[in-house]
């Protein structure tokens, strides 16, 4: 009997190290939590001006026009036990999500480290461009060869660098003109690409394939090369993602408008932007709230596509949460928010 007691008890000491054993193994899961604020109409870390710009008479008002971020923790190199990740599940700030949902197994860490900087860089030109047309301000644009596909049409015709003036005869002096236009036909199909290379004038023939996605291609990746009257630079240190694009938007519009934007208010959102200023819903919206609210801002912008995020956050009833949909929303708000007429016109994200 003392025998059966003994081995019962050892099996269950077993066990239970085992059990113990296992909360501290590492498994493929990432935590999200409440990242950085900066306030892109003040300063670095080094008292720089986070948005500088020359060329241009610019101004500095109070308030805050603060992009938000999500810090991740745990990775495929850094991975997290059982515990860690059990009790941030159970953390109202933070969320637990599969390994897969930031570093694609079929991609290195490098690479993608890679594209977030690039999303990064594309997203304050876009910014730049989205400020500069709200505010009425011309610029240039041309369609860029940003990569041309191995055994494609264009391969041995086209090359990177060139410049895409014209398809069929007509001027086209951006991206989505020259996929409009190529677009605009069946696969196999001609079609005549008038480019610009170092200045030379060519004209080639390209008989269209048929993309992925059943569209007609010639086997170029085109990007917008915007040529501005002034020089942005937006220093956010090693912030990646495209997220920052909307508040980035503004604290171009507030650095050079001679009137704040915000009036002195603490205004915190995020949001991707177009060059034409349409706001795009982001993830990570439940932290990135808990981040504005504890830095003070009274209102938090969202793109629409967002709004089911913002009633799942630690933050939700603590910080007042408006919904824009382009830039123009974002200034209007923003007037009402300064002037204090209209608040209860603002547009509100509603529960499903």
């Amino acid at each position: 009997m003392l025998r059966r007691v003994i081995t019962l008890f050892a099996a269950f000491a077993l066990l239970v190290g085992f059990g113990v054993a296992g909360m501290y193994l590492p498994v493929p899961y990432l935590v999200a939590s409440p990242g950085i604020t900066l306030n892109t109409i003040g300063e670095d870390p080094d008292g720089g001006p986070i948005i500088r710009i020359d060329g241009e008479d610019h101004y500095e008002h109070d308030g805050g026009l603060s992009m938000v971020t999500v810090q991740y923790s745990g990775g495929p190199s850094t991975r997290m036990d059982l515990f860690t990740v059990l009790s941030a599940w159970l953390s109202p700030s933070q969320a637990v999500l599969p390994e897969e949902a930031l570093f694609p197994p079929d991609r290195t860490v490098e690479e993608i480290s890679e594209a977030q900087s690039v999303q990064m860089n594309d997203s304050q030109t876009n910014a730049t461009a989205a400020a500069l047309t709200q505010l009425g301000i011309d610029y240039d644009t041309r369609a860029l060869v940003a990569g041309v596909g191995e055994d494609l049409p264009a391969a041995g015709a086209i090359k990177e660098g060139d410049i895409i003036t014209s398809v069929d005869g007509d001027p086209v002096d951006s991206k989505e003109e020259v996929v409009e236009k190529v677009g605009d036909r069946t696969p196999g199909d001609d079609v005549e690409v008038g480019v610009d290379r170092d200045g030379t004038e060519e004209t080639v023939t390209l008989t269209t394939v048929e993309g992925d996605d059943g569209t007609p291609i010639i086997g170029v990746l085109v990007s917008n090369d915007m040529d501005f009257p002034m020089d942005v630079e937006i220093s956010v240190g090693d912030v990646g993602g495209p997220s920052a694009g909307l508040m980035f938007s503004l604290g171009i519009m507030d650095r050079l408008s001679q009137e704040s934007l915000t009036g002195g208010h603490r205004i915190a959102g995020t949001g991707t932007i177009t060059p034409d200023g349409e706001v795009g819903a982001v993830s990570g919206v439940e932290q990135k709230m808990v981040s504005a609210a504890r830095e003070g801002a009274e209102y938090f912008f969202v793109a629409a596509g967002a709004c089911p995020q913002t009633f799942d956050s630690a933050a939700t009833g603590e910080i007042e949460v408006v919904k824009v949909g382009e830039l123009g929303d974002a200034v209007d708000a923003l007037d009402a928010i300064r002037t204090g007429d209209g608040l209860d016109a603002l547009p509100r994200c509603e529960p499903n």
